[in-house]
């Protein structure tokens, strides 16, 4: 499965992340650009300022997010990096699974996936169980200490698989010597756990020798990185902070100077508890459905009505999946959906199993099992009611954007307590308010 090979690049992205951020923010202070993906250039140029400085310990979580969590993707593996002076000092890399035995068994394992996957334990693995960044951190920590890691970190940063497509863009494809098939941006992980797991055997190359390639491609990434021209270097970097703002890559620090820069970014993968307008947030968790969110087609379309006494809402979430047949990869798309809207919000349709209602981070939430077969689509309606002080012709809606799971086509329309109808549509690729 994926999960045994995305050790090999994990640290690697992070290296490149911190070398091409660096390069970018001090060998070109001038361009205070991020493309479409804009952030605070000043905080992140004393974030990464910061981070090279000296020496920094850090837990690095490499999540697939062609199986979705909460908080990114499903944890394959894990990595301890050591910076000095910005510079990779020394890492190693642990297996998730094979770290997850040290760790002492409980009953603790959240709702959904207990009913699923009929096991009691919570583990580092499956620790990004909250669509909000530091809670998961913080809980990817506890599980390392129960599982008898002793290093102090300075920080825990996730890192999503599509992060590979964004450097890879820049790049260009990989070619590596002695096998066939060619890396390309929007398919390099798949093409690397179709070598792993089917190609090898055509080819002539041992069980125990056919995760070479992820070393071999690892070694070529860096070096192909390394030997950019200024202006590549400068896109590269860009598209990493691009990555920072759709959260594929999310920050956490222990030092609070650190933790406030990285708020300060949008790179800490915070759900935002001090919003008081109106607000949404969907956040999908795979249930053993394999690596079938490589499938998934998702869209949105919200509209809220504040000519009502109280304000109504309705929000469509659609479903594709594109996979063709049942295979090693993919299989029925089951997700257990949540969907958090403002506090004092009453739902009043939701079509899902074993739905729950809850308070958490200052909203309202209210969960469900969905099941999207293998080549359908399926479109999910949630119908509910505003807090009565939201109805104002100043309306402001928030989204927040769940990490990993790529551009989401998304449509708003409101219609103001004058009648006046104001419609939007763009692709979500990050927290998002509309006004």
């Amino acid at each position: 499965m994926i999960k045994k090979n995305e050790k090999f690049i994990a640290i690697g992205l992070i290296a490149i992340l911190i070398f091409s951020l660096g390069y970018f923010f001090f060998k070109n202070p001038s361009d205070k650009s991020a493309g479409n993906n804009k952030v605070s250039t000043t905080a992140l140029t004393k974030l990464v300022k910061e981070i090279i400085g000296g020496e920094k310990v850090f837990l690095v979580l490499f999540q697939n997010n062609m199986e979705l969590r909460p908080g990114g993707g499903y944890i394959g593996s894990f990595g301890i990096i050591k910076m000095e002076n910005g510079r990779v000092k020394s890492y190693a890399i642990h297996d998730t699974s094979n770290f997850d035995g040290r760790i002492p068994d409980n009953n603790d394992m959240p709702f959904p996936m207990k009913k699923v996957f009929r096991i009691n334990s919570w583990k580092l693995r499956d620790s990004n169980y909250s669509p909000d960044y530091p809670t998961n951190a913080k809980k990817a920590l506890e599980f390392y200490y129960q599982g008898q890691g002793e290093e102090k970190f300075d920080g825990v940063i996730a890192v999503n698989a599509a992060v590979l497509e964004s450097i890879l863009k820049v790049t260009g494809p990989i070619k590596l010597e002695g096998y066939p098939n060619v890396f390309e941006a929007d398919s390099a992980l798949l093409t690397l756990e179709k070598q792993v797991e089917i190609d090898f055997h055509k080819q002539g190359i041992s069980t125990g020798e056919r995760k070479e390639v992820m070393n071999d491609f690892l070694k070529e990434l860096l070096k192909k990185t390394v030997q950019l021209s200024k202006l590549e270097k400068i896109k590269l970097a860009k598209n990493l902070a691009g990555e920072l703002k759709n959260k594929n890559i999310q920050l956490y620090f222990t030092d609070d100077k650190l933790k406030g820069l990285a708020q300060e970014i949008k790179a800490d993968g915070a759900v935002d508890t001090s919003w008081s307008s109106d607000y949404l947030m969907v956040a999908d968790t795979n249930i053993g459905a394999y690596k079938s969110d490589y499938f998934m087609k998702r869209s949105l379309d919200y509209s809220v009505d504040l000519t009502k006494e109280i304000p109504e809402a309705t929000l469509k979430i659609s479903y594709a999946h594109t996979g063709k047949e049942k295979n090693w990869m993919t299989r029925d798309y089951l997700t257990y959906l949540r969907l958090y809207v403002p506090a004092g919000s009453r739902i009043n349709k939701f079509e899902g199993g074993d739905v729950i209602y809850g308070e958490d981070f200052n909203k309202k939430f209210t969960g469900g099992f969905i099941k999207v077969p293998i080549n359908s689509q399926k479109t999910v309606e949630i119908k509910y009611i505003l807090p009565k002080e939201l109805k104002s012709n100043e309306y402001k809606l928030k989204i927040q954007k769940q990490s990993g799971s790529g551009a989401v086509p998304t449509k708003v329309s409101v219609k103001l307590p004058d009648g006046e109808i104001k419609n939007y549509s763009f692709d979500l690729n990050g927290d998002t308010v509309v006004n």
